[in-house]
Parts: structure tokens; C-alpha cells; sequence
């Protein structure tokens, strides 16, 4: 195989608690992640010499990176799989960095997957999850690229729950926020977990659901960057969107949809009036 090509999807927290902290330094989160049908695409193939080549809207993000994720995912595969790291790799960045949609954690997963095909390699998945997570928290999950539950520091995984079908309208005002400034400005207080632990058939149910549920570092990241709170306001204020939240540590926000036809309306209206953010309209693969 010449060339092998993976999506890496856009990880979306339906909702996430901070339960508490290690003494090292971690916080424990209890979280719904879920992944979205497109994202960034990583295409690998061999070559002479370990190469990133970067395309896409938002390459320009990452050019001048000392070491991308995906990278060390090359190299750090590599050496347990005694491999060489004489890949090209070719990273479409689709999505904006530092948004809390995971886009790294889903570059470096999508990376190990398409590596271990080109190198015809197999691997217990328990030992490519190890892997993943020395390389970063959220990417275990992204591996797996679907509904899950998710607990500790992003390292223990539990199968979600049927859910009903939904779509998504991604929203992103184009400003980075820092993950670990959001952490560092969120009020010391602790939630407790509510992980879903029944199938959710109804739409209508799933939503109320959701919202006895939160994002708990909304607050410090709307603080740090005033817009994704614009961002949540436009949101809640659509009269088809069903649910508005911030994903992860922000600044992407999301609506909620029962169906596509809804949220592309919704997203063609607000993306004419707000031509300077992102926009991504999707659905849960």
C-alpha cells in the first residue's frame, strides 16, 4: 500500500466535569466525548527521510511548531516497533488548533492507526492505548472515534450508551485558547460525576439530559477570550438550536440539531453573518 489515509474527527464533549486533582498535578474529568463524521486527514506513505508536510485552512497554525504531535507519534511507534521513521507524512489541518476539539489528540491517533497498516504491524489494542496516552490524555479516546464515556485524566474509557442520531453546527471565532491558562483561571471547585448510563432513544430526552449536565471550564474560558462567549450567545439565541455548549477547554462551541436539514439552516444563517469564524456543519460518525 502506497499511500494509507485516515480522518481524524473532531472530538466534541457533550458536556465535562472537573471531579477533582491528583497530587501530580492532573485533574479527573468526567466526560461524553463524541466524534464528528469529518476532521483533519492524515495521509502517510514511506519515504527517504522522516518528512510533515502540512495543507489544509489552518496549516499555517502549525508551520512554525518546533514538534508536532504527530511527530513524536511517528518516532515514538517507531522505536517499539522497530521500525525506521522514514514516513512522509501529509497533515490536512481542517480544524483551528487550540480549540478544544481535540485536533491534535485526533492527528497523533489517526497517526498510529495509519502507521501500523503501512507497516503491516499488529498490536493489542490495550498497548496501542498505553501509547496513546503517553502521548497525550485525549488521545486513547480518539482512537477509538466513538461515543464514549470517559473518566480519570482522560484515560479510562467506557463504551456511551446508544444514543439518538443528532447533527452538529461547530463554531470556532478563530481566537486560540490556552488549555492550560483555562485550567489555571477555573474556580477551584469540584462536580460530581454524571456519566450516562442508560440508551437514550428520544431526542427530546437526550437533551434534557444534557442539560442537567455542564462544561466546567465555560466560565474561565469565556474570561480569557470574550468572544466564545459571543459565540455561546448567538448559539443559544438560534431558534433551531435545541442545546448550546463549549467543548473541551474552548474556545469551539457547538449547537445541538435533531437533524441535518435544521442545522445546515442554522448554519447558513450564521455563517453569512458571521463570515470572519469557523464554522463546521456535521454529524456524530
Amino acid at each position: 500500500m502506497s499511500v494509507v489515509s485516515l480522518t481524524a474527527p473532531a472530538k466534541v464533549n457533550l458536556y465535562l466535569h472537573v471531579t477533582g486533582r491528583r497530587n501530580d498535578g492532573y485533574h479527573l474529568l468526567d466526560s461524553l466525548f463524541v466524534f464528528t463524521k469529518d476532521g483533519d486527514v492524515v495521509h502517510v506513505r514511506k519515504s527517504d527521510r522522516l518528512a510533515l508536510k502540512l495543507t489544509g485552512p489552518y496549516a499555517d497554525s502549525l508551520r512554525y511548531e518546533n514538534d508536532n504531535i504527530v511527530l513524536k507519534a511517528v518516532r515514538l511507534l517507531a522505536s517499539i516497533c522497530g521500525q525506521d521513521c522514514n514516513v512522509e507524512i501529509t497533515l490536512e489541518k481542517n480544524l483551528p488548533v487550540s480549540s478544544g476539539i481535540g485536533g491534535g489528540s485526533a492527528d497523533a491517533a489517526a497517526t498510529l492507526k495509519a502507521l501500523l497498516i503501512l507497516w503491516n504491524q499488529q498490536m493489542p489494542i490495550k498497548r496501542l492505548q498505553e501509547i496513546a496516552l503517553s502521548l497525550g490524555a485525549d488521545v486513547p479516546s480518539c482512537l477509538q472515534s466513538r461515543p464514549v464515556q470517559v473518566s480519570g485524566i482522560g484515560d479510562i474509557l467506557k463504551p456511551a450508551p446508544n444514543l439518538p442520531s443528532f447533527s452538529l453546527v461547530l463554531v470556532n471565532p478563530n481566537r486560540p485558547v490556552s488549555t492550560p491558562e483555562v485550567f489555571k483561571k477555573r474556580l477551584p471547585v469540584f462536580s460530581d460525576p454524571a456519566p450516562f448510563t442508560e440508551d437514550m432513544k428520544n431526542f427530546d430526552d437526550f437533551i434534557q439530559a444534557l442539560q442537567q449536565r455542564h462544561n466546567d471550564l465555560t466560565q474561565a474560558a469565556c474570561q480569557l477570550e470574550p468572544e466564545v462567549l459571543r459565540v455561546l450567545e448567538v448559539l443559544q439565541a438560534d431558534p433551531l438550536c435545541r442545546l448550546a455548549r463549549m467543548s473541551g477547554s474552548g474556545g469551539t462551541c457547538f449547537g445541538v440539531f435533531p437533524n441535518v436539514q435544521e442545522a445546515s439552516l442554522c448554519c447558513e444563517r450564521l455563517s453569512r453573518k458571521y463570515p470572519d469564524w469557523w464554522f463546521f456543519n456535521t454529524f456524530v460518525h
